[in-house]
């Protein structure tokens, strides 16, 4: 199926960029790798080169690269990802999009502690979207 049928909803609620590059790397990988949980995996890991999540939408980074080392595989696999947060970020950044996110207790969170609230908010901010 098309990527653009596919278009998970934190993708239609971003900018017509990360939705064009979604569905590129989308329909690319079906046309490699089949229909399937592979395409989204790397449709997704090619987004979060350019993009990142925050609340219920994904927004351009400041810098290209990979958010989490699971972004950076060549192939990526199942596994343990940073849920879109720019995991590679400055603690200012995560800082910032904790601030944004009124995520409680953000100034004595240490990096890592700042990631994991930042995905939990976004997790939260999806699932009230959808409701």
């Amino acid at each position: 199926m098309p990527g653009r049928e596919e278009l998970p909803s934190t993708l239609a609620r971003s900018s017509r960029k990360a939705q064009r590059t979604w569905i590129k790397a989308h329909d690319a990988a079906v046309e490699t790798y089949g229909e399937g949980e592979r395409a989204h995996r790397t449709a997704f890991s090619a987004l979060k080169h350019s993009f990142e999540k925050v609340g219920d939408h994904w927004e351009a980074k400041d810098e290209k690269g990979p958010s989490d080392p699971q972004a950076a595989r060549s192939t990526p696999a199942q596994g343990e990802t940073a849920g879109g947060v720019d995991a590679n970020a400055s603690k200012e950044h995560l800082y910032d999009v904790a601030r944004r996110l009124k995520i409680d207790g953000r100034s004595r969170m240490s990096k890592n502690e700042l990631v994991d609230a930042i995905a939990k908010a976004n997790e939260r901010a999806t699932a009230a979207a959808r409701s």
